[in-house]
């Protein structure tokens, strides 16, 4: 899947308000990144590398597996296929929003 499907998908995902309430950044590697910016409403997905309160390192197959339920992301986790960086309180969050 290209970085603009996997963009697609997750700002369908959060919609205009995911009550996240923070910002967080996927960080695909050499595929590129997708910045959510849930601080404000109506939320804000972007492929502009920026700061955020959680970075969360994942290859693109990976997330692409996960967007799609096909990989658990605290199995990914575990497993060292996903890293986070910052805040682990918005990474717990992500589960009712992107899983």
């Amino acid at each position: 899947m290209t970085l603009e499907e996997l963009t697609k998908i997750v700002q369908d995902k959060v919609g205009d308000d995911s009550g996240l309430d923070a910002s967080i950044k996927f960080d695909l590697g050499d595929a590129g990144v997708i910045v959510v910016d849930a601080t404000k409403v109506p939320n804000e997905v972007t492929n502009e590398d920026r700061d955020a309160q959680c970075t969360v390192k994942v290859a693109s197959e990976d997330f692409e597996a996960m967007l799609k339920g096909e990989m658990d992301p605290m199995g990914a986790f575990m497993g060292g296929k996903l890293q986070i960086d910052g805040d682990m309180s918005v990474a717990m969050k992500l589960g009712n929003v992107v899983g």
